[in-house]
């Protein structure tokens, strides 16, 4: 048996597993590679003969394993689920003590904290890790989000920190240029070990529940422009690039601008035009909104933005709907429209705030849910480059936990708090104006009602309480009393039959 070589081991060659071999070959780390599809890994080589690190083929687990020097760590890529479960239950009887697995998919943070618990009471060290940027993010610089025991990190963290995105310590901002056998070198790490057993995955799920909400608050912007004030996808994208110089400066504005300049090669139309207008999702959003529910977590500009997506799936219903049901009358915008741009853009960097609040506020109370300590500055340092939702605006959420890292919400910090009292008359302008004329607005008007409702002292929810307590004998607190002491009232019996609890 030859000696073993290699630094850490990855099973499961799609692209993202292919692009994060590359990744860390590059930056010097010998790495063995395993694929059930030996072919797969034989053409993997093939096309990848000279990387700074060496990329070892193997063709069994057993020869795959032995490959790995202890303690050995080994990165999974493979889907989600049953198959992740079966990969880890092939390789346990090939390892020794205190060997390291890391999950790197889109694992349901669940799943994460019973394999940690299983494997850790069989004597081995499981890590589940977030890995966003997707394709171009694997293989040049992801933002990765590891979570587990804190001295199997600390083994990691060497390569995990070498492969992430880099951003300007100054500035936050992504450094770019990496390419091939020349990654970035300098910056800040977009890593930091997030907390225990499943805490990875979730600040993973959770971005991706924040990415829902920017995409859709994006898509509503576009659509304002298009219907009401009729601009051309040339317009549109010239607009998006104006923002993006500004507050709003992400890879999601960046992308949208050249997308809706992009011409289709078939028609010579925009683009845009020619995409059928039915959205995909792979079920993060889904989970986030779920947990938020679960929790009591109020959520509702994510959930809209995962509700979208699913009225997007009934196309066909809704081109027969169209013919039926009718909006108000169409009327032309008779306003300024370089204005009223402006009061979109406004409405999008409002609406972005709450959606990151809400989305900060989901992690601050799984943190009690689950026993983890998470450190909400340190999270949104590393959304700062590689991930989906890389953006300027992270910094500032970094620096507001900065000044107060038990900030209860991002609404409550002086910058955010700031921001939104300069914007809101043209948020509430863009809400209003869509109702007005029929134009579908989910996130940008969840996220309004969120803040109107989070700034409130008093919601109606006394008669809510009041309505439970006659039909349900379900008890209600009183503001002349201390808070956890229940009343209730025996409300008079109506002549007429009682409803059913």
């Amino acid at each position: 048996m030859e000696k073993a070589t290699s630094e850490i081991g990855l099973i499961g060659l799609a692209v993202m597993g292919q692009n994060l071999a590359l990744n860390i070959a590059d930056h010097g780390f010998p790495i063995s590679v395993y694929n059930r599809t030996t072919s797969k890994t034989d053409a993997f080589l093939e096309a990848n003969p000279n990387t700074p690190g060496k990329l070892i083929g193997t063709k069994t687990p057993e020869e795959f394993v032995q490959s790995l020097k202890s303690p050995r760590k080994i990165i999974i890529m493979v889907q989600a689920g049953k198959p992740t479960d079966a990969v880890i239950n092939s390789l346990v009887p090939l390892l020794d003590k205190n060997d390291i697995i890391i999950d790197g998919g889109n694992a349901y943070w669940i799943d994460t904290i019973r394999r940690e618990k299983e494997l850790r009471e069989k004597g081995l060290r499981f890590m589940g890790s977030g890995v966003s940027g997707g394709e171009e993010g694997a293989r040049f610089g992801p933002s990765l989000m590891p979570g587990g025991d804190a001295e199997a990190w600390e083994e990691l963290k060497p390569i995990w920190e070498a492969i992430a995105a880099k951003v300007d310590p100054e500035t936050g901002k992504p450094l770019e240029g990496a390419e091939p056998g020349k990654p970035v070198s300098g910056g800040v790490p977009c890593t930091t070990h997030i907390g225990p057993d499943g805490a990875g995955h979730y600040v993973k799920m959770v971005h991706n529940g924040i990415e829902y909400g920017d995409m859709q608050m994006i898509c509503e912007a576009y659509f304002m422009m298009k219907n009401l004030l009729g601009l051309s996808g040339p317009e549109m994208g010239q607009a998006f690039s104006q923002w993006n110089e500004g507050d709003l400066d992400s890879f999601l504005i960046e992308i949208t601008a050249d997308v809706l300049q992009q011409k289709d090669p078939v028609t010579g139309k925009d683009f845009v035009d020619i995409v059928l207008d039915t959205a995909g999702q792979k079920g993060t959003g889904k989970w986030t909104s779920v947990s938020a529910l679960d929790m009591g977590v109020p959520a509702p500009t994510i959930a809209e933005a995962v509700f979208a997506r699913c009225v997007s799936a009934v196309k066909e219903e809704r081109v027969e709907a169209s013919k039926i049901i009718k909006g108000p009358q169409e009327n032309p915008f008779d306003g300024n429209k370089e204005e009223f741009i402006t009061a979109i853009r406004d409405a999008l960097y409002c609406a972005k705030i709450c959606s990151y609040a809400q989305g900060f506020q989901l992690m601050r109370a799984a943190q009690d849910e689950y026993n983890w300590t998470l450190n909400f500055g340190e999270i949104a340092k590393i959304f700062r480059g590689g991930c989906i939702i890389r953006a300027r605006f992270l910094q500032k959420i970094t620096e507001a936990y900065e000044r107060d890292p038990k900030l209860a919400n991002l609404l409550l910090d002086p910058y955010f708090n700031a921001e939104i009292e300069k914007a809101q008359a043209n948020w509430r302008k863009v809400v209003a104006t869509a109702a007005l004329h029929g134009i579908p607005t989910p996130a940008f008007s969840s996220a309004l009602s969120y803040f109107d409702s989070y700034r409130s002292d008093r919601l109606p929810a006394n008669l809510l309480q009041a309505q439970r307590d006659f039909f349900g004998a379900h008890t209600y607190e009183r503001v002349d009393q201390p808070r956890g002491k229940f009343f209730h009232i025996d409300w008079p019996k109506p002549d007429r039959p009682q409803l059913e609890v």
